[in-house]
């Protein structure tokens, strides 16, 4: 796979389709390599006109990892942000935001669709605070604002994922495939396929420091909800109605605070974007893109 270089790190990508169409940047969620953004998913963004690119966040999967940052103290961290002292993150949200435009530059791309999912949508939120001239059209999906007045996450999915995940990888398919059916909402659970994705991804890379890194990022990035208002691009907000993580009122939240953005809810979509749901969102992404003067 190639690599570009970026913010003096290395970001690990790979494309789909043809380069003449329009660019679509995929963004991912918490700890997610982008091996989690199926491929099957991926071609039906390509058949409806887009060149897809997936990428791995710093500090995750083939990316560079920020090891010299050592492992964060979450719970300390969390202490501190909730009695409202300062704390200090390896690297930002905004800094991830920056590794995207970097790997747009790298790929002599000068404006691009952007999606993300869960902390891929927060990203995604920041490139069109920061960088609102490589931003075509925006995509946040299963995300939130990171307003601290809506609703929590099922507190039971929430501890399985404050689990760290065994080392071994039998143990570690084991871990996955529970928490991903957690996750996954109340359409059909394929196993046998999750099973199979948590092998790549341990093969892959299995880098737990990463995952805490990116999740001390996420903290001190705080309520950009009413920051949210100046984004003019056209926005996408999709939701699963039975989200255990962030609950559909963050989607809600992210379409109150961006004018004019769309808000699309799935019913039956948890925190996952299921195969059944693969046509309608990616009808969306083509619909939202189509509004867009290029």
């Amino acid at each position: 796979m190639p690599k570009a270089q970026t913010n003096n790190i290395e970001i690990e990508y790979e494309t789909f389709g043809n380069a003449s169409d329009n660019p679509l940047l995929l963004i991912n969620g918490l700890g997610s390599q982008m091996i989690n953004w199926d491929e099957g998913f991926i071609q039906c963004l390509v058949d409806r006109g887009f060149f897809v690119i997936r990428f791995d966040n710093r500090d995750v999967g083939l990316s560079t990892k920020c090891e010299e940052a050592g492992e964060p103290n979450i719970m300390q961290a969390y202490i501190a942000i909730q009695s409202g002292k300062p704390f200090e993150s390896p690297y930002t949200l905004e800094d991830m935001a920056d590794d995207a435009v970097g790997l747009l530059d790298a790929l002599d791309i000068e404006k691009a669709h952007i999606c993300g999912v869960s902390m891929g949508g927060m990203i995604v939120q920041l490139l069109g605070l920061k960088h609102p001239t490589h931003v075509l059209s925006l995509t946040s999906i299963m995300s939130s604002t990171g307003n601290p007045d809506i609703p929590r996450g099922d507190p039971e999915v929430g501890q399985v994922m404050m689990t760290p995940a065994p080392p071994e990888r039998e143990g570690y398919i084991k871990y996955y495939v529970k928490l991903r059916r957690l996750l996954y909402g109340s359409f059909p659970y394929d196993e046998a396929k999750n099973r199979e994705i948590a092998g790549r991804f341990f093969d892959r890379s299995f880098y737990p420091p990463g995952i805490g890194r990116q999740s001390l990022a996420i903290m001190v990035n705080g309520n950009r909800k009413s920051k949210l208002s100046s984004i003019k691009v056209p926005t996408l907000i999709i939701h699963g109605a039975d989200d255990p993580v962030i609950p559909v009122e963050g989607g809600q939240d992210t379409h109150d605070a961006i004018p004019g953005s769309e808000l699309i809810i799935i019913d039956g979509m948890g925190h996952s974007i299921p195969l059944e749901a693969w046509g309608q969102i990616s009808d969306a992404i083509a619909k939202i893109a189509a509004k867009v003067d290029i």
